[in-house]
């Protein structure tokens, strides 16, 4: 064999690896997103978009390294198994869930695909996780409710209305571990803590919805929102069964406000879908979900609606508003 040849044979065997390398780069990913909230709602579309804004930074985009296969339940409950199960039979790489009644949708079709999800709000009580710091299993993601929360929630109710001494909590308890436990035990404590008289309200239905509002309306009582894939999907009717009840109401979540709810307070959604594309991003380059903690929300939103306020008779204090975020006029 001729020196040249030679030299050029063995540069063809170093180029290889190279190549190898490149293509296992460059192999097309997949990702199975289960929504469980409405698509045309602006807020879901937009927070998703920023996971995918997040896979893009990292460098994964769709039509060269990654597809991207999604599903809506469009806050349909009976609708998730059958999503779940198409996503599932697609055989993706990773899997986003959104919502508790989604994740454990998909939970159901694997337990060997890596599930991320956001918007859970007790991921341990619903068997996604074994701990927050080592869950354990093919499931880990975002909370968006943490013991904080109610505390903090039901102590801004009452330095906006503090006529309030009793306050029911909306809760259903179907979509719930252990009926809704974790949350009413955060509920009793808090409101115990602040001399306030908690009453649990279990809301199913629309009916149950303007049953439990109307029986309220007295000047002392408030109104405090566990949202669910129900209730979230109808804030519209409940800031307005709340406005003509004269009853203040707030929600551990958001966008209620912006309905003509007076107070809205909880996690900074976009923020939690963007991190959710960071985990995402770990598990296509070889991370397990069982060590990837579940994460806690790391920013938070208050928006307060005064046109609302002024409505109710309150007046939001001045370091109130100086605090939110967000101010509705």
């Amino acid at each position: 064999m001729r020196r040249r040849e030679f030299i050029a044979g063995l540069g063809g065997v170093a180029v290889l690896p190279q190549i190898a390398r490149a293509q296992q780069r460059d192999r097309v990913r997949r990702i199975g997103v289960l929504e469980g909230f409405i698509e045309s709602d602006p807020l879901n579309t937009a927070s998703l978009r920023e996971t995918f804004q997040e896979l893009s930074r990292l460098g994964w985009e769709t039509g060269r390294n990654l597809q991207i296969d999604q599903r809506w339940a469009n806050g349909n409950v009976d609708q998730l198994p059958a999503l779940a199960k198409e996503l599932v039979a697609l055989k993706p790489d990773v899997l986003l869930s959104v919502s508790s009644m989604a994740t454990l949708a998909l939970q159901r079709e694997t337990r060997v695909i890596p599930i991320v999800f956001t918007v859970v709000g007790d991921p341990v009580g619903w068997g996604f996780a074994e701990s927050l710091a080592r869950p354990g299993g093919n499931i880990t993601g975002f909370v968006n409710f943490e013991e904080i929360l109610m505390g903090k929630l039901l102590t801004l109710l009452k330095e906006i209305a503090p006529r309030v001494k009793r306050v029911a909590v909306f809760l259903n308890p179907d979509a719930a571990p252990d009926r809704g436990a974790y949350y009413v035990d955060q509920v009793e404590a808090s409101a115990r803590s602040l001399a306030l008289d908690p009453v649990i309200a279990e809301v199913h239905t629309e009916a149950d919805l303007v049953r439990a509002i109307g029986s309220l309306g007295r000047e002392q009582d408030g109104l405090i929102i566990i949202p669910n894939l129900f209730v979230y999907n109808r804030r519209d009717l409940i800031a307005d069964l709340a406005m003509r009840g004269n009853v203040p109401t707030a929600l551990a979540g958001p966008d209620f406000a912006k309905f003509g709810g007076l107070i809205d307070y909880g996690p900074d959604f976009p923020e939690m879908y963007r991190r959710a594309g960071s985990y995402l991003d770990r598990i296509l380059r070889g991370a397990h979900p069982s060590d990837l903690p579940v994460e806690l929300p790391s920013k938070w939103h208050l928006v307060i609606n005064l046109k609302t306020a002024k409505a109710l008779g309150l007046t939001v204090p001045a370091s109130l508003l100086a605090f939110a975020d967000e101010v509705i006029e």
